[in-house]
């Protein structure tokens, strides 16, 4: 039997993700946090220690990240297929999977650095996959952006030298109401806010679209976006009552709200789906900052489920359609597709929160919370109308591809035959369905009775209905009617490009630097220090030898005149 290098790590990472789950299992039931020291060194009694921390977080969020990562490798042997560098792409996955292990089992900031720089890394090589201009300058984009927040952690690890180790765990309880540990708290925030793609760094998370689209299935769900949150809820402790929370709280909901909003001004099918993951990041980081890390982590792992499975099913769709992400060719595909676009459907109803699915587990309680918390009415129309945003825009995207005639070329070939990436999608559609209320199960030993007034309890599910039912009003347009957003160009360009915030992240940043630098090459490199330096000195040097260079072509008139003028010298020097 032939075993490709998909087949190998899908069986290998699927292994480990099963056995993590079963020690996460035994961990829960008997509260057990495990902290292994391994020594790498020792040299005149200092010691290299490698550190690694094993409670039921970490272990829950392992499994999680292998069970994705093993069906994301094996829906790629169906979705890479005839990619001359297959073998390639797969280790960088591989390597990406590892980064984020690391990441997770750390409770020391060293080595959180390494999985931290990895990711940024080992995504800057994944977005440039393709290798052409757009997908040059979204890594570009992603790899700078993200420097930020490594900038942030080094400087968090330098300021860490004030404590004698850097094992931040042991001195979170201790220490939290300290200058130094606010100011870790901050610069941990600030690292956060970056990798987890928040205002105002929010522009390169749909640029790095321009990977592959098993890569962004693995991004977007549970590697690199969510490792500013895992970071954040293991240093939940700094934030609680201080005012970097209330900060937090307000990038997370302008973020949420922000791309709520820009989804459905957009007809990238992929973009779509990374501004709805950058909606739900919005969504964990403002409760999280609310001082409830248990319900961040709990929608981190069903978020993780649902956005998996549905950047597959997307996936699968431009796949069929000749590499087309445009939704408006789209419609009807339900006919062609019908196996990949039912799992896309279950996928959007778990994101839009429908009740009994994986979503609705983590986000009915998240919001069921907010109506029970000390809050501004601000904030709480936030919350609600980002909730109902995302109902909008699933449906929208709904209604253009199920729905209606088909607007591509072809019928031909659209088929859904490409069993890979069907055993990939199906594998995580049962956990779509059937995921949030195991987790629910297991992380809440006792189940949170939150007694609200009626309209409050159903506020959630009223504000869905409303967006399911604006979501199909944007839907509606035919060939000859006027579209509303082009009458309102302006306001629809500043919604629709995420407030600008693209603009704001590459031009704004190197244009003004940019023309600076020519103006002083102009006037200084090419314009004075020409003159006073390399080349002045040069054509002086070259005026000076021409010069030298005619007294010395043997001219009687010159041997006589400069004769004339030593004789003279000589008479004058001797009076």
């Amino acid at each position: 039997m032939y075993l490709s290098i998909c087949l190998v790590s899908f069986y290998f990472l699927m292994g480990w993700s099963l056995f993590l789950f079963f020690m996460f299992m035994k961990f829960i039931l008997m509260d057990l946090v495990v902290f292994i020291e391994w020594e790498l060194l020792t040299l005149n009694s200092n010691s290299i220690v490698m550190t690694l921390l094993l409670d039921w977080m970490s272990l829950l969020f392992m499994s999680f990240v292998l069970f994705i990562s093993s069906l994301v490798i094996y829906y790629s042997k169906g979705y890479m297929h005839g990619d001359y560098n297959m073998n390639r792409f797969i280790i960088l996955v591989l390597m990406f999977v590892l980064s984020m292990m690391l990441l997770i089992i750390s409770p020391n900031l060293i080595s959180i650095l390494l999985g931290w720089d990895g990711l940024g890394l080992v995504s800057y090589c994944l977005v440039i996959y393709y290798q052409n201009e757009k997908s040059y300058n979204a890594g570009m984009i992603t790899a700078l952006s993200n420097r930020i927040g490594d900038v942030a952690l080094l400087m968090a690890i330098a300021w860490m030298l004030n404590f004698g180790s850097w094992n931040y765990i042991y001195y979170l309880e201790a220490m939290k109401n300290s200058f130094e540990m606010q100011l870790i708290c901050v610069l941990v925030v600030l690292a956060a806010i970056t990798k987890s793609a928040q205002i105002p760094f929010s522009s390169w998370l749909p640029a790095a679209m321009a990977a592959p689209t098993p890569v962004s299935a693995l991004v977007h769900s549970s590697t690199l976006v969510t490792a500013g949150v895992y970071l954040l809820i293991r240093f939940n402790m700094l934030m609680e009552g201080t005012i970097v929370s209330m900060v937090l709280l307000l990038i997370g909901c302008l973020t949420m709200f922000m791309a709520g909003v820009g989804a459905n001004f957009e007809f990238d099918l992929k973009k779509i789906i990374a501004l709805s993951t950058l909606s739900q990041l919005g969504l964990m980081m403002s409760i999280l900052s609310m001082g409830m890390p248990l319900l961040a982590y709990f929608h981190l792992l069903t978020h993780a489920l649902f956005k998996a499975l549905l950047f597959m099913c997307a996936g699968s769709v431009i796949h069929n359609m000749g590499n087309c992400q445009d939704i408006r060719f789209m419609g009807g595909i339900v006919n062609q597709l019908p196996l990949t676009l039912s799992c896309m459907n279950i996928a959007n109803l778990a994101l839009c929160g429908t009740p009994f699915l994986a979503g609705f587990y983590s986000k009915d309680l998240i919001l069921e919370m907010v109506s029970l918390s000390y809050l501004n009415v601000f904030i709480y129309f936030l919350y609600f109308v980002s909730t109902g945003l995302t109902v909008c825009y699933s449906f929208r995207l709904v209604y253009y591809s199920m729905t209606g005639t088909l607007n591509f070329k072809s019928l031909n070939s659209v088929t859904d035959e490409e069993w890979s990436m069907l055993k990939g999608m199906l594998g995580l559609l049962f956990l779509a369905i059937m995921g949030g209320s195991m987790l629910s199960w297991l992380i809440f030993p006792s189940p949170s009775i939150i007694v609200l007034p009626m309209i409050l309890k159903l506020m959630a599910l009223l504000v869905s209905v409303i967006g399911m039912w604006v979501g199909y009003e944007f839907s509606k347009f035919k060939l000859s009617w006027n579209l509303n957003s082009l009458n309102f160009y302006n306001m629809s360009s500043f919604l629709g490009s995420m407030w600008f915030m693209p603009i704001l992240s590459t031009k704004f940043v190197s244009k003004l630097f940019l023309m600076m630098g020519l103006k002083i090459i102009k006037s200084i490199d090419q314009g004075w220090s020409e003159m006073m330096g390399g080349q002045g000195i040069y054509m002086f040097i070259s005026g000076s030898s021409m010069i030298n260079q005619s007294f010395q072509m043997n001219n009687l008139k010159i041997f006589l005149l400069s004769f004339v003028v030593w004789i003279i010298i000589l008479i004058l020097f001797m009076i």
